[in-house]
């Protein structure tokens, strides 16, 4: 009993000590050294910006992002793409892969190793259609991209990312400045 007395006095000490120090006048700090970091735009898109980035969409591109759907292997437009540059999500521009780490895995659609640099995505259960598998949406956007097997190459992960391309933009690497995303230039040197 002693003992819990005393642990509930030095608990009331230690909260009235920091109470008074916590009175700090913010007009006194000196704001000169702060460093302010901006967010990267995929990360604060409003609710607005998302509206109509959607309103551009085609009907596949939604049913693919907004409802979990799968495009049809070897019928989209990046399955066979080898051009240099990241991928990024459709509706978001959030960064998600890069053309570093894709592998023609024989399935029809893009299939990456691992996630560029820095991403995160998201990774669910999925048992739909009777089976469990690892479904991945982009982190920001909360986007269906698509499914992650442990059947990519041996040398690397062992991973593959098996995404739609119907959840993407692709930046080549020639446009990476013009377009934002100048910090990924560094992939390519």
């Amino acid at each position: 009993m002693i003992i819990k007395l005393f642990q509930i006095l030095l608990i009331v000490t230690f909260l009235q000590i920091n109470l008074t120090h916590a009175e700090n006048n913010i007009e006194d700090y000196d704001m000169t050294n702060v460093k302010i970091i901006d967010s990267p735009f995929w990360c604060s898109m409003t609710p607005e910006e998302r509206d109509l980035a959607v309103s551009n969409l085609t009907d596949e591109q939604k049913r693919v992002t907004l409802e979990d759907g799968t495009e049809k292997p070897f019928d989209n437009i990046y399955w066979d793409n080898k051009a240099e540059g990241i991928y990024v999500d459709v509706i978001t521009g959030e960064p998600l892969f890069s053309s570093i780490d894709k592998f023609d895995s024989g399935t029809g659609w893009p299939s990456f190793d691992r996630p560029i640099n820095g991403a995160e995505i998201k990774e669910l259960s999925d048992t739909s259609f009777g089976s469990v598998r690892t479904e991945v949406r982009s982190e920001f956007g909360d986007n269906h991209l698509g499914h992650l097997f442990n059947d990519g190459p041996s040398e690397t992960t062992g991973l593959r990312y098996c995404i739609n391309s119907a959840s993407l933009k692709f930046i080549a690497k020639d446009d990476l400045e013009k377009e934002g995303y100048d910090k990924f230039l560094e992939l390519f040197l």
